[in-house]
């Protein structure tokens, strides 16, 4: 039976363990210039309805590094922007790739394509969630900390598609999540339930200072994600004092790390003080993009052998 990764809650912790341990593998061989072409002769299909930068090339990369061969396509290069049913393509694709990797604005575009398809499916992006990137946060986290249990996060700005998926992800790491975002800005109640009902660890509030108090991990995204430009203005209204300063990094505890998953607008939800610091791990945060994704690859679609 295929597996999907369409949600961090796709995971058990053991799943979950497991593939950061085959990252730490990967990353390790990597530095080491070993091969690993555990993917050899297996092709993805990357299907882009939003620009991408760090999601498409540590997948494309990462399936080169693997011995395979990722393949771009973009929906207005293909039936699909012509008026294809979803479940059409879906099928189609089944027959020449071995999985699928989808950004899209819409979640339940990506739902649809899994339920259609016979190969597996990655969320690489909805606007819901983005379980890759929080895969890779984790990766991150666990370098710098050892163990995520007992750590507190706290998460300042747009309670998005990201602070989705870092909640979601709470009840898998034992990791106590904290959000600070506006009103009318803050993530969505099913999710938060969804979280909690897992056994998540999450406080909600409108306040930076008191979120970051104790924290471990202050991290923000962009107040204005693709989609949402027309709300630019009333945006930035809404989300004045929700800047990650130098000024709110000495409010948490001492060796606290700054997060960011880029792409970042300095000055807006960060200032460049701020993600220049020596606390800022946002470039690895970026790398482990590519080491998170290579042991998801290799789970969904490898054989899952040792070389």
């Amino acid at each position: 039976m295929k597996k999907d990764f369409l949600s961090i809650a796709d995971l058990t912790a053991d799943d979950l363990n497991r593939l950061i341990g085959e990252a730490e593998r990967l990353k390790a061989l990597k530095k080491e210039g070993a091969e690993h072409a555990l993917l050899q002769g297996r092709s993805l299909a990357m299907i882009f309805e939003k620009a991408s930068t760090r999601t498409r090339l540590s997948f494309e990369v990462g399936m080169t590094d693997l011995g395979g061969h990722a393949l771009f396509l973009n929906p207005h290069d293909m039936q699909l922007g012509r008026g294809e049913e979803i479940r059409d393509t879906a099928r189609v694709l089944a027959r020449y790739v071995d999985a699928v990797m989808i950004r899209a604005y819409h979640h339940e575009v990506i739902e649809e394509f899994a339920r259609y398809t016979a190969v597996p499916v990655i969320n690489g992006l909805s606007d819901k969630l983005h379980p890759c990137q929080v895969l890779a946060d984790i990766l991150t986290i666990r370098e710098r900390f050892g163990s995520l249990e007992g750590l507190r996060l706290a998460w300042i700005g747009d309670g998005n598609n990201v602070c989705n998926s870092l909640l979601l992800s709470s009840a898998l790491t034992g990791m106590e999540i904290a959000v600070a975002s506006p009103r009318g800005y803050q993530p969505k109640d099913a999710v938060v339930e969804q979280a909690r009902s897992a056994g998540a660890k999450i406080s909600i509030g409108h306040d930076p200072a008191a979120a970051v108090a104790d924290a471990d991990i202050l991290y923000t995204d962009i107040w204005v994600s693709m989609g949402d430009e027309a709300e630019r203005a009333a945006r930035l209204r809404a989300f004045a004092g929700y800047t990650i300063t130098t000024e709110l990094i000495q409010r948490a505890s001492p060796d606290a790390v700054v997060m960011h998953c880029l792409p970042a607008h300095r000055g807006e939800e960060i200032t460049d003080e701020a993600i220049e610091s020596p606390q800022s791990i946002v470039w690895d945060q970026a790398e482990n993009r590519l080491h998170a994704q290579k042991a998801l690859l290799v789970d969904l679609i490898g054989t899952g052998g040792r070389e």
